[in-house]
């Protein structure tokens, strides 16, 4: 699995992903938020699938 998720990208998914969350875990979106563990994860793992299937890669060379 080789990252290609980079720094800002990865800092917005956690905090997007940390939102939606919040916002369903108190009623205010609805069970639709809980789709917020997906850019967490992503952004947990500096990994995305959908990334790799598109060919973009946010992660600077090492």
């Amino acid at each position: 699995m080789k990252l290609n998720v980079g720094g800002v990208d990865r800092g917005l998914r956690v905090v997007a992903g940390l939102a939606l969350i919040g916002l369903a875990a108190t009623g205010t979106i609805g069970a639709w938020g809980w789709i917020g563990v997906v850019p967490l994860a992503t952004g947990a793992f500096s990994f995305c699938p959908l990334y790799s299937i598109l060919g973009f890669n946010t992660c600077p060379m090492k």
